[in-house]
């Protein structure tokens, strides 16, 4: 069994101001994103100026953001709401949901699409390869704020977490780090690195994202206040990966043109 390493979700305290890990991971992931769009810009014979890409990166936050909280809020928070209506303010004890940051940002970038007139499959394509090493940061987050523990195992691996009970439980925050944020990372990349037909990059990331997240629920708890939401099994997480995955297979198929 490993030891949990007892992590201090507030990074820095000066005087009544807390800064926590988790705003400090997505901070990190915005500029990274923000760094590997101008790499991209740069080396791949985009039709992006450096302005763009910035702007680019900021309708891609306010949408991650406003998604993520809102997402967790409908997907997974209402019983929180209800008994706590200044919940949907308090992100830093953590409550943001990929799926509907992916939301937001699609529809962040349709108002981009409209403001530079460039192609929304375009932008969806862009977005994709930088996405993940944000993924990863965000895990991290989740695990330094013990918070969407794993099921409870044998394996010596395990953990006890400090809110997990006294049994040992996968640290499933990391494996999702490393199979949503560094694998999917490598893949998506070097995958973009040769012209596609628009889309294709968009769905491969939709694909290997889905089925992923869909693998890694087995191992990772029911949300407490929803359980398995079918047959006894089925997780939120599961079931809203099940589009993504429709989708992206869709978008291989159907997506031959350049």
């Amino acid at each position: 069994m490993l030891t949990y390493p007892q992590l201090n979700p507030i990074a820095l305290s000066i005087g009544p101001i807390k800064i926590y890990w988790y705003g400090l991971m997505y901070l990190a992931g915005f500029l990274i994103a923000w760094l590997l769009a101008k790499v991209r810009v740069k080396n791949f014979n985009l039709n992006w100026t450096s302005e763009q890409a910035s702007d680019f990166i900021f309708y891609c936050a306010i949408g991650v953001i406003l998604g993520g909280r809102i997402g967790y809020i409908l997907f997974y928070g209402l019983s929180f709401l209800r008994t706590d209506p200044l919940f949907i303010f308090k992100v830093w004890q953590g409550g943001m949901s990929f799926h509907g940051g992916l939301i937001g940002v699609l529809i962040a970038l349709g108002f981009f699409a409209r403001k530079t007139h460039k192609s929304f499959l375009e932008l969806i394509d862009f977005t994709a390869p930088l996405a993940p090493i944000g993924l990863a940061l965000g895990r991290v987050a989740n695990f330094i704020n013990g918070e969407l523990l794993g099921r409870i195992t044998t394996q010596p691996w395990g953990m006890i977490f400090p809110n997990g009970g006294d049994l040992p439980r996968h640290p499933s925050q990391l494996y999702e780090a490393f199979l949503e944020g560094i694998v999917l990372f490598i893949v998506i990349w070097v995958y973009s690195m040769k012209p596609r037909p628009k889309g294709k990059v968009s769905g491969l990331f939709l694909l290997l994202y889905g089925v992923i997240r869909f693998s890694v629920e087995f191992f990772r708890a029911p949300d407490q206040q929803l359980g398995f939401i079918a047959f006894n099994w089925l997780t939120m997480g599961q079931l809203l990966s099940l589009p993504m995955i429709l989708f992206g297979i869709i978008l291989l198929i159907l997506r031959t043109d350049t």
